[in-house]
């Protein structure tokens, strides 16, 4: 068996549909932030919803990306219901809107489809997990080098509410470029991944 001695864990949580989890509803032109993030140590994209119209406002989303680099968008405000952000964020720093409001607006996580992270950034092997499945299919996957590249690892879910323990071999998976996770949001309740760091 390899050097196991740097062996971390991280711990990855879908949060679910929450419409008011990052500010709740208000008039202000900048929104107060109540839950910056992380939001489970997994990115999300972030959702403003509004009663009225206020379209022709845009809201400058500023925060981080899953690799915690700075990353900032304009979305136009939401018609009496809900628009998305365009890119997924780890945390939210600020959301800030170009002029006065016409109605409350308030500021949640999508929470659906699927949700991404960070393993480890750097060269690293993946080791084992343990996490629990909810009652829908799905598959767990980890990429190498970014959330879009290569797949060298999935984990697929049943639909049954089971625990998920798959077999890694001794040597583990390399990532060469660092290891990214995608996770089902409607089949995984959490999962530790266990990594060379």
């Amino acid at each position: 068996m390899g050097n196991v001695s740097h062996v971390k864990s991280k711990f990855f949580e879908p949060q679910g549909v929450s419409a008011a989890l990052v500010s709740a509803s208000a008039s202000a032109t900048t929104l107060v932030i109540a839950d910056g993030g992380p939001y489970g140590n997994l990115t999300e994209t972030i959702t403003l919803y509004s009663s009225a119209d206020n379209s022709g406002i845009t809201f400058d989303i500023t925060g981080t990306d899953g690799n915690g680099d700075a990353q900032t968008e304009t979305l136009t405000g939401p018609n009496a219901g809900t628009v998305n952000s365009a890119n997924r964020y780890l945390t939210v720093t600020s959301i800030v809107g170009s002029g006065g409001i016409t109605t409350d607006i308030q500021a949640g996580i999508l929470g659906t489809g699927t949700a991404t992270g960070t393993v480890f950034a750097g060269r690293t092997r993946i080791r084992g997990m343990q996490g629990a499945t909810k009652a829908a299919a799905g598959n767990v996957v980890f990429s190498n080098t970014s959330i879009t590249g290569t797949a060298l690892f999935t984990v697929p879910t049943t639909g049954a509410v089971s625990s998920i323990e798959p077999y890694i071999p001794d040597n583990a998976i390399l990532f060469k470029a660092g290891a990214y996770i995608t996770l089902p949001i409607s089949a995984i309740t959490g999962l530790t991944v266990f990594y060379d760091g």
